[in-house]
């Protein structure tokens, strides 16, 4: 017994202390977001991808409409309601409100979301890209 506390007596304060750096690690570890989507996407990676994907045709500015209508406050927006810009048919009678899902749904297949309408998308855009532009709507005011 007494050759057990000696032991102990003598092992280094450091060694004693790895157990509990370990824990302390581990916590900071598994209280870390475990993936980028659960993080808050960030500002310049966000206005990239909208750049990237979308500025030759689209502006955040209300009133500015290009190839494609303005930006400005799409989500919660009625599907083709801006009066300045012309819609394809089908974009006017799609019935539906602009929602994050939608929009995200729409930049990455948009004939899937509104069969018919007039965009088309470069390259495409990857859903990542697109989750990354409508963090950029919404950060641009454009909510």
């Amino acid at each position: 017994m007494e050759a057990q506390m000696q032991s102990r007596l003598q092992t280094s304060p450091s060694r004693r202390l790895r157990p509990i750096a370990r824990a302390g690690a581990l916590t900071l570890l598994l209280s870390a977001p475990s993936s980028r989507a659960q993080q808050p996407a960030n500002d310049d990676a966000a206005q990239q991808a909208f750049n990237n994907s979308c500025r030759t045709c689209h502006s955040v500015k209300e009133g500015d409409n290009r190839l494609g209508p303005n930006l400005s406050k799409i989500v919660g927006r009625k599907a083709g309601s801006l009066p300045d810009y012309n819609y394809s048919p089908s974009m006017k009678e799609a019935g539906f409100v602009w929602d994050q899902d939608k929009l995200t749904r729409f930049m990455v297949k948009p004939d899937e979301v509104v069969s018919g309408n007039k965009m088309q998308p470069y390259g495409g855009v990857s859903p990542d890209d697109a989750a990354k532009v409508v963090a950029y709507l919404q950060a641009a005011g454009a909510q």
